[in-house]
């Protein structure tokens, strides 16, 4: 096994993107760049040991750059998904963030994490290649509370694995909630439709959606709707069922409360690609799953000159619950000084 390190690109700014290739002896690959702490390759075999790049993305930093790449591979954060508003209320007093999603803000706003250049540190271990991303979020970045130190660190194995650790830790009370928006296609990046892909989560409840697709507050059972996804089922079965849910995300955007609410790993989700037979599981120490099958997708070239188009592409992006600042039941995203948020999400490829 070995790491790779190369020139990407350049910012408009003219600052230097590198990429850091791990390489597995079983000749898998993953491709991470310093801008956006962002995965630009992951390269697992199908049924017949056909290596190809499963996740979505750009051969170059135009492409990144772009006004439509829609968080291609990226780290997410301060705070990932929405908040309603585009404000939240911590310790009496009002923070109003950026409106980029309508009147309300997501992904971290503007300027999020998915759109800084990071810092990196390449090394092994005996699980495989990995290197260790660092960004130093300062207090008031996108009116965000408090300086927040950001370790995210990606690691290969030879179990067909990507691993994926969080660590972040701020000088003051803030939000904290970080996850990946990797674009996957298991028949490979550029195969079209994902909508023959199988899905199931393990999840009985999500959290109802109004119509800019914010949780209401409400967390209600998936059984009888188009969410349910309990059993492995084609993603097209129900993206078009007349449900209300449904409707109002476009598709599937939805958060999953997943069933088991401890601190360790646990199941996730499990997807299939019936094609080529690749299989992958999810498993995290996060609450919460959404569930996106690239509804607001826009027709792109990606990779090695492919059309990207609608629905190209699923996220299972890892998380504390949207919109959880406004609802406190909801598992919080809110640290203390020197608390840490530390989280673990793998996603585990094979074949059937």
């Amino acid at each position: 096994m070995r790491i790779d390190v190369k020139e990407f690109g350049k910012t408009r700014d003219g600052k230097p993107v590198h990429s850091y290739t791990l390489n597995q002896d079983n000749g898998t690959f993953c491709t991470l760049l310093t801008y956006g702490a962002a995965i630009q390759r992951l390269m697992m075999p199908d049924r017949n040991g056909r290596i190809q790049d499963v996740v979505l993305g750009y051969d170059n930093m135009e492409g990144y750059l772009g006004d439509t790449n829609p968080y291609h591979g990226a780290i997410i954060g301060r705070h990932c998904n929405r908040i309603e508003d585009a404000q939240f209320e911590l310790d009496d007093h009002l923070y109003k963030l950026a409106e980029n999603d309508g009147k309300n803000h997501l992904h971290g706003g503007f300027i999020g994490f998915d759109k800084v250049i990071w810092k990196a540190e390449p090394f092994h271990t005996d699980q495989g290649p990995s290197v260790r991303f660092y960004y130093y979020s300062q207090d008031g970045e996108e009116n965000y509370p408090g300086n927040l130190d950001v370790q995210v660190t990606y690691t290969l194995t030879d179990r067909y694995e990507l691993v994926i650790s969080y660590d972040a830790v701020a000088d003051q009370k803030t939000v904290i909630n970080l996850t990946n928006h990797s674009y996957f296609n298991l028949a490979g990046q550029g195969s079209g439709a994902i909508l023959d892909h199988e899905v199931k989560l393990e999840a009985d409840e999500f959290t109802d959606i109004n119509d800019d697709c914010i949780p209401n507050g409400q967390i209600l059972p998936v059984a009888d709707t188009a969410l349910d996804f309990r059993k492995m089922k084609p993603i097209r079965q129900d993206i078009n069922q007349d449900d209300r849910a449904v409707r109002a995300g476009k598709g599937f955007d939805h958060n999953f409360v997943l069933r088991e609410q401890t601190e360790g790993l646990k199941a996730c989700a499990e997807v299939y690609e019936p094609k080529h037979g690749r299989f992958m599981t999810v498993e995290t120490t996060l609450p919460g799953v959404q569930l996106y099958t690239g509804n607001m997708m826009q027709q792109d070239t990606g990779k090695e000159g492919v059309r990207y188009d609608w629905r190209n592409g699923l996220c299972l992006e890892t998380q504390f619950f949207p919109n959880a600042l406004k609802h406190k039941h909801f598992p919080s995203p809110v640290f203390s000084k020197g608390e840490a948020f530390r989280h673990k999400t793998i996603y585990r490829f094979s074949t059937r």
